[in-house]
This record gives C-alpha cells, structure tokens and sequence, in this order.
C-alpha cells in the first residue's frame, strides 16, 4: 500500500462483532490510515423503542424497516462526506442493497467480514454479491457458495485480539475476589453449553454472560444475573480464573462438542491475555495454534479429565498459556488482519486504491508550521505525505486539548472551505 487510506468502518446496531468493528478501527490507524467509525449504536436506543408502541406485527415490521432505511441513508452521507477510500462493513451492518448499489456508484469498494457461522447466519445468501469483497471466518464449502451466488471475492480470514486491550492485568486483591475462579465460561447459554456444564458441578465454575435463563440448576453458577459483560470485565476475568472454558456453541443439545470449523474471537483473546484455555478442537484450529500452545478435548469426558488434570497442573498452566501469547502477537493481531485484508483487495480490485489529486499536509501548511507538523502526523500516525484532509480528520477524532499548531490547522480548512481554497 503506497498511501494512508480512508476507511469508514460501519458497525452494527449491537451484537458480537460490534467491539471487532472497533478493534478493526483501531488497528486501521495504528497501520497509519485514517479510520472513521459509523456509530450504528447510536441508533439502537430509538430502533428498540418501536417495540414499545403495540402496533400489530406488520406494523412494526414496516417500521422496523423504514428506520434502517434512514440509518443507511444516514451512512451513504457520512460517506459522501468522508470521502473514503473502503468501507468495511461489519456482520449486521445496517447496509441496505440500494445504499451498497450508490458506493459501487460512486467508486467506493466495499467489503463485509463475516464473523457468524453460514449456516446459521444465512443473510449472506443475499447481500454477499452487493459487496466488492466478503472476508468470512470459513473455508468451505463457504468459499465456492460464495462463487456461486456472485461472489468472486471470498476471503477466508479468521478472527484475532487487539493486544492494548486483550493482555496480562495486574488485578487487585477485591478484583481476585469478584472475577476469579478455578473454573470459569464466559459466553451465551447455547444448548450444548447448557448440557455440558450441567456434568462440571462441583468444579468451581462460575457463568458468566446473558441467556441462561430457565435453568435451575445452572442458576447457582451465572453470575450477575447473566447480565452481559463488558470488554473489559471480560479480560479481568480471563485474568483471574485459572481454566478458562471454552467451548462453541452449537444449538443441539446433543451435541455438546460440535467439532466445527470456525474459531471464535474468544480463543484469541484468551491467548492474547496469557491466560490458559480448554478448548473444543476445531478443523481450522490446528493452523492457527500448535499442539502446545492450547489444550484441547474433543468430547465431554476429555473435557472433564482436562479440568481436572489442569487444576492440578498450574506450570503446565502457565506454559500453555505463554506459548498461546507469543503466537497470538506474532500472527493473530487485527492489524495483521487488516493487513491481509488490503493486500487482497489492492490485488483483487483493479486500479484500487485510486490516486488521490491535491496537496500533501505538509505543503498546505505554513513553512513555520511544519517541523511540528511533522512530529504531529508521526504521533498520529501518518506519513509526511498524506493529505491535508486526513490530517483535518485525525486531528478532529483526537481527544483532548489542541495545541497551537493543530488550532492552526483546523483554522486553515475551515479556512479554505469558506473561500474554496481546498487542499486534499
């Protein structure tokens, strides 16, 4: 890549790859592009208070719909605006085809990464080929499906952890307290989940996450009242407990250990907090993570005889869980995912990305502002020649109090879009 991009990242309105969307924006501006977010949440408040109005279901679904309607609207003209050179759009992302159709339009390339399992999440079906590429958390037979409903651009790209946030903690003693555990799941309460952890009575387990509800027996282990956890009580607890679990889900309670293909985000971040896992083998996993870098079972008693052996074994602990974090920063970080991402497109997408026409930041400035400037796009991030525009965008998504030269700056295009002197 020989420029800083633009990419608007478009979040959904909720759900698991919302805080994935954010990891991707962060790692997007640690690789020095220029990242904007689509707030899509912002707008989840005032979609769920239409359930509230007791209007027939047909109503609601017309509602329903005409909202996401104007949130899409809502990102076209944040595009218009932005001006970017990618969208990437996460799974559940409020993108309707006619807003997909106008960013083909108007030369934005977009792409979707798909962190849901095909099989149940088939939305795909029809979006996929809206898109100018689909990243998915699958191989096949997902990649060929793809083809064969217009997709020619199918990325097998699995998931990954943000290592500023997913790492060691030094917790305090009253944090020991609340989030450790001998034995401790984090997750939604799936069938199979259900079942499982039924057999590990007795273990010290502790639940933690939403819908385990209706079970009596399981009661006694969730903790908070199977309220969701946030980001960062998920990391504490990864710290604090000694076996983390970690099994997929799967909807049949028959089969407690589904023997999938996907990886979930959680084995990563597991592995990027140092802390030790037991986990489902899955078909993909072998190539991400070797033998001795995560323990894993592949049925229920194998996963009793783990907790078992691994409550016992706390080197044996330590040393699983070492190795799972060294191969965790050297190939499992969203910016290396990032990295895969626009090397695919650059070679997929002819002429993208397209040649931007203007001035670079340094020469729009003043001569007596640049040597500062030049520490300025190096702290945020960018080379001394990317465009006078994306340093305008950095400096307004930086929080905190502005210094004289990026008061200057800002000064300077509001400047030139008063008298339409505009400097890319």
């Amino acid at each position: 890549m020989n420029r800083p991009l633009r990419v608007l990242v478009v979040l959904p309105l909720y759900g698991g790859s919302l805080p994935i969307g954010r990891y991707c924006a962060r790692a997007l501006a640690g690789l020095g592009h220029v990242a904007e977010t689509f707030e899509a949440p912002d707008f989840f408040g005032a979609f769920s208070a239409l359930k509230n109005l007791r209007v027939t279901t047909e109503r609601l679904d017309y509602l329903e719909h005409a909202f996401l309607q104007v949130v899409a609207q809502a990102i076209m003209s944040k595009a218009e605006t932005f001006q970017p050179d990618l969208v990437l759009a996460m799974a559940q992302a409020p993108l309707t085809r006619q807003v997909l159709k106008r960013l083909r339009q108007a030369g934005i390339p977009s792409v979707m990464w798909f962190v849901e399992d095909f099989r149940l999440f088939t939305y795909w079906e029809s979006y996929a080929a809206q898109y100018d590429a689909f990243a998915v958390i699958q191989k096949e037979p997902l990649l060929s499906k793809l083809g064969e409903v217009g997709q020619k651009n199918g990325l097998y790209l699995p998931l990954a952890a943000d290592p500023e946030f997913h790492k060691p903690l030094e917790l305090t003693s009253a944090e020991k307290r609340v989030f450790g555990a001998d034995v401790a799941f984090l997750g939604a309460g799936y069938p199979n989940r259900r079942a499982a952890f039924k057999e590990l009575m007795g273990t010290g387990l502790k639940i933690w996450g939403s819908d385990w509800e209706g079970d009596e027996v399981l009661a006694q282990l969730v903790q908070r009242g199977g309220e969701r956890i946030s980001s960062e009580d998920s990391v504490k607890i990864f710290n604090a407990t000694s076996v983390n679990l970690n099994l997929h889900s799967s909807v049949s309670a028959k089969e407690l250990v589904s023997g999938g293909d996907f990886v979930n985000p959680r084995t990563f971040e597991l592995a990027m907090c140092g802390a030790f896992q037991l986990v489902d083998e899955r078909t993909l996993l072998p190539e991400l993570f070797a033998p001795d870098e995560l323990a894993t079972f592949t049925s229920m008693e194998g996963l009793k005889d783990g907790v078992r052996r691994f409550l016992a074994a706390p080197e044996e602990r330590e040393a699983y869980a070492r190795r799972a974090r060294e191969r965790a920063l050297k190939e499992h970080t969203y910016q290396a995912r990032m990295k895969t991402l626009l090397a695919f497109l650059e070679e997929r997408l002819d002429g993208w990305p397209a040649p931007r026409e203007g001035q670079g930041a340094l020469a729009a400035l003043p001569e007596a502002y640049r040597e500062e400037a030049r520490g300025l796009l190096a702290g945020l991030g960018l080379t001394e020649d990317a465009p006078f525009k994306d340093l305008v965008w950095a400096l307004r998504a930086k929080a905190g109090k502005l210094t004289p030269v990026e008061t200057a700056i800002l000064f300077l295009d509001e400047w030139q879009k008063q008298y339409g002197a505009r400097a890319e």
